[in-house]
Parts: C-alpha cells; structure tokens; sequence
C-alpha cells in the first residue's frame, strides 16, 4: 500500500501553517503524529496535495499549569498526558484515561490535537475533552476562536475544525475541589476500539451529590455528555434506587450502532454496567473513601 502523490512543507509559525491550508484551497492535510493520518492516506482514503508537517511549531508544544486548570499545546503527545505529574494530580481521570489509548508506540508520536481533531467516536481524548468542559482554540485565517468540546464533536471523524484551520490549544478549566472520578473502558483486546466507555467527575456534601459530570463514548456518532443522569443524582445519595434510575436513564438516552464488534443492545447493557461501576467508584471516592483502581478492561485506538 502506497500513499498518493503529495506535496510537502515544514512550517516554522502557525501563520505559515494557515497561509499553507489556505493556498492549497481544500488540498491541505495537517500531519503531527501522522497515527490516523498516514493509515488513510496508504488506504487511499485520502488524497490531499499537500501534507504540512506542524512539528516545528514549538508554540504549540506548550504545556502549563493556569488557575488550577491546564493549558495544552496541541502537538502534545499521548505519553506527555499519560506521564504528566500535573494531569496525576488535576486530572487524574485524564491520566486513567490514557492507558486506554492503542499502544505505547502510538501514544509516543499521537499528539491531543491530531485526536480530537480526527473525532474518531471510539476514541478516549474526545470524550475526555467534553467530559472536562475544555475549551479549543483555532486558529483561522482570520485570527483565533475558541470552541466549547460540547461544540467541537460534530459527527464521526467530523469536527469544528474547517479544512483552512488549525487546533493550537486545548484548556481544561479546573476541576471542583474534592471531586471524584471514575474511568471504566472495555474492549476486545489492549489497543482495539472501545465498545463503550464511561467517564464521572463528581462532588459531594452531606451525603448528596452536589455536582457531577457523566460523558460517554462508544454508543454514538460523538462523545456525549448525560445531561439527564446528571439530572437524577443531583441532591441525591448515589447508591441504591437512584443508582438504579441512573443506569435506566443512561441506556435510554442513547441510540448505539450496530457494526462488526457489538449490536446496539449489547452496547446498550454494556453502557449501564459501566455507567454503575463508574458512578460507584466517583461515589466512593467524593466521600473521601479508598478505591485500587478507577478503570476496567483496557483498550483504545490508534489515534493521530
């Protein structure tokens, strides 16, 4: 398998990036870690006249710490997310995440940008973006705009980003103080497709459930947030009838595929016994309590 013809330029500033997507009218493929990419173009599924290779850009492998949150270059590896002392400590549930993610091979070169700007539905980045409410800056032709994950995720392998921009930054706000986490993935293999996947951020007091966060991949065209089971555990104790509500709640609020590794109800039951594996482990650590470990089955995809 061959790639097609292409043309090839090394930008040195994220306006020669953009001056290059726009001369290419269309043309233009941005290549980083090349992990999704370099598959479609040998598959011929893409067939684009120029590859700009960002990787010189050193502004946009910037990583810092910013009012309790983080601020993300976009070129920043896989590995750099997983091995952070500062996502361990602010946001743990990113660093469980990203043992999921394909391969250490993979996660060497794969860069947060490239992922979330793939939008692959199976994908953990994407679904940690919306689950950690990040904002992602664009550069365009006409300057910068910054777009809610909510808004980003548009469809599969469809994004926000326009065929003459380019992702720069990713900020995650910081999180609630005390807030608990829970990460739960299956998948046939380490380093296949998630067939679902769940992610909780939640906060307590007085034994109620005061605030919480429940964003899932795997059953849709794009990450989703469960607005309406957030609904059930607010002021609630998460144990018992309301867990129960909750899991029947998140199975209805989903519209799952059909494909080559599950049927839709098989990735519809799948989702409630995460989505209680999950809540529970959020529960038992927002009071305070010890929990091994906060994730399941490992696996993942190969990502840009």
């Amino acid at each position: 398998m061959k790639p097609p013809k292409f043309d090839y330029l090394r930008p040195a500033t994220v306006p020669e990036a953009i001056d290059a997507l726009v001369a290419a009218e269309g043309g233009g493929k941005i290549i980083a870690g090349g992990q999704s990419l370099m598959p479609m173009l040998n598959f011929r599924l893409l067939n684009p006249t120029v590859l700009i290779d960002i990787n010189r850009i050193a502004e946009l492998s910037s990583f810092r710490e910013e009012d309790g949150g983080l601020r993300i270059g976009s070129l920043t590896r896989h590995h750099k997310l997983e091995t952070s002392d500062a996502v361990k400590r602010l946001f743990p549930v990113l660093n469980a995440a990203m043992a999921h993610v394909a391969h250490l091979a993979i996660r060497n070169r794969g860069t947060i940008g490239g992922s979330i700007t793939h939008a692959d539905p199976a994908a953990e980045l994407p679904m940690m973006m919306v689950l950690l409410e990040s904002e992602i800056t664009i550069a365009t032709p006409r300057g910068s705009r910054v777009v809610a994950a909510e808004d980003f995720f548009l469809g599969a392998l469809t994004s926000a980003v326009e065929e003459d921009e380019l992702v720069t930054e990713i900020y995650l706000p910081a999180l609630p103080p005390n807030a608990g986490w829970a990460f739960e993935e299956v998948a046939r293999r380490a380093g296949d497709f998630a067939l679902a996947a769940v992610g909780v951020i939640m906060t307590v007091e007085d034994g109620r459930v005061t605030h919480s966060r429940v964003g899932v991949m795997g059953v849709g065209d794009t990450p989703l947030r469960l607005f309406d089971v957030e609904t059930v555990l607010y002021d609630e104790a998460c144990e018992g009838g309301i867990l129960d509500q909750a899991i029947e709640v998140a199975r209805a609020s989903v519209a799952p595929a059909t494909d080559l590794h599950a049927s839709a109800d098989y990735r519809r039951h799948l989702l409630g016994v995460l989505v209680k594996r999950a809540l529970q482990t959020a529960w038992l650590r927002a009071n305070g309590k010890d929990v091994a470990s906060g994730s399941s089955s490992s696996g993942g995809h190969h990502h840009e």
